[in-house]
């Protein structure tokens, strides 16, 4: 029996069937890392020399030169492009975000230029450095990205994401191909992947990783890759990183999923995944209005996601107002709905406690017999549905 918190802060026991969502959050950290972040807490230590023993595995694991553990992926972009700014000049670490002289421009494909929560050119224009977008969002071409770099160019940024544009975009191994030509550092952002070595084995310079996503480890960014651009990264902590810093539970708690990660039987996770889908199609088998599709995710990890497709007059709800039942009530079931316009969202198995794959299926099944016992189609104006996101997103602390 988990010992949940929840109902003694006031909190709803949510069922996670979103992902690996900041606004959720992120993922079910590993009994490894609890542990150790919970032995680390009443003890003192030299953080640089901590920071140096992330480092070590971080670089054992990624099969970079060296480290660093941030306190987010968006710290770690903005710190990145700090780094390839400044280098080790302390100096000019500590005139950050003044730029000054400095190197400032960042090139990035206009694709690439999405939403996580936040916008990614802001990150950028944290540290003080200026984007330069290349091509149009829904085409970029080497040509574009080669005209787009200057004498001003400090470093340009690959985002790997099911957020960006997913055709008609510059491939990786030619952006990182023509920056390096020009000798332009390359910093992916690679937040939700899976694979810890793909895009250093690739020619990129800094690989930026989610501590906190699938590793399974505290709130957390990892850096990775050239010894020298790392080490400019850490600097900043003398500077605009100071006011991202990470704590000694976070890097101790990071280290542990790492060493987790090592051993971790992921066979075995994928296996007790494919029978949450297993169970979800066939809860929804034949049902009027709902139509299901396995769906392998967007950047290749080894995931799959149930997309569920609500036809309104069928079914007599749409997605999104089902999307909106599920997550109300004692048992409220968050799904996946970043293209819910569209008339479908996902359920993600990857965060589930046992058990709680039957509680989703009997939600969908009770709210789609009440909506089809219902003599009105529950159909709410997406502009409308649009609207009130919005206006629930200033309503807080009330």
């Amino acid at each position: 029996m988990i010992d949940d918190i929840r109902p003694e802060l006031g909190l709803r026991q949510i069922i996670n069937v979103s992902g690996t969502m900041t606004a959720l959050g992120a993922s079910i950290v590993v009994p490894d890392a609890i542990n150790a972040m919970q032995r680390s807490l009443p003890q003192f230590m030299e953080i640089s020399d901590l920071h140096k023993r992330a480092s070590a595995l971080i670089a054992e694991l990624t099969g970079g030169e060296a480290g660093f553990v941030t306190a987010s992926c968006a710290a770690g972009i903005t710190l990145s492009v700090a780094a390839c700014m400044t280098g080790d000049n302390l100096a000019a670490i500590e005139q950050l975000p003044e730029t000054g002289t400095l190197k400032n421009e960042v090139v990035a494909l206009s694709g690439h230029l999405v939403s996580f929560g936040a916008p990614i050119d802001q990150m950028i224009r944290l540290s003080g450095a200026k984007v330069v977008s290349v091509g149009q969002a829904t085409a970029s071409h080497a040509y574009q990205l080669a005209a787009a770099i200057t004498e001003r160019t400090a470093a340009a940024l690959y985002v790997v994401s099911h957020h960006v544009v997913d055709y008609a975009q510059v491939p990786l191994s030619t952006f990182i191909h023509v920056c390096h030509e020009r000798g332009v550092p390359v910093i992916i952002d690679a937040a939700s992947e899976y694979d810890l070595r793909y895009f250093l084995d690739h020619g990129a310079d800094l690989v930026i990783y989610s501590g906190h996503k699938f590793l399974g480890g505290p709130t957390s960014g990892i850096v990775a890759g050239s010894k020298n651009l790392v080490r400019s990264t850490y600097l900043q902590n003398r500077g605009i990183g100071r006011g991202m810093k990470v704590g000694k539970e976070s890097i101790v708690g990071v280290m542990a999923a790492l060493a987790a990660w090592k051993t971790r039987d992921h066979n075995a996770i994928r296996k007790r995944e494919q029978d949450s889908l297993d169970l979800w199609v066939n809860t929804l088998k034949d049902r009027p209005g709902v139509r299901t599709e396995v769906v392998p995710d967007p950047t290749c990890n080894p995931l799959d996601r149930l997309k569920v497709s609500i036809d309104p007059i069928l079914a007599h709800i749409s997605a999104w107002d089902l999307a909106r039942k599920l997550a109300s009530g004692d048992m409220p079931v968050i799904v996946r709905d970043h293209e819910i316009e569209h008339g479908h969202f996902f359920l993600d198995p990857c965060n589930l406690h046992p058990g709680q794959d039957e509680v989703v299926a009997e939600r969908l099944t009770e709210e789609l017999e009440r909506a089809r016992k219902s003599n009105e189609v529950v159909a709410t104006p997406i502009a409308d549905w649009w609207m009130e996101r919005e206006a629930a997103i200033r309503h807080w602390p009330d």
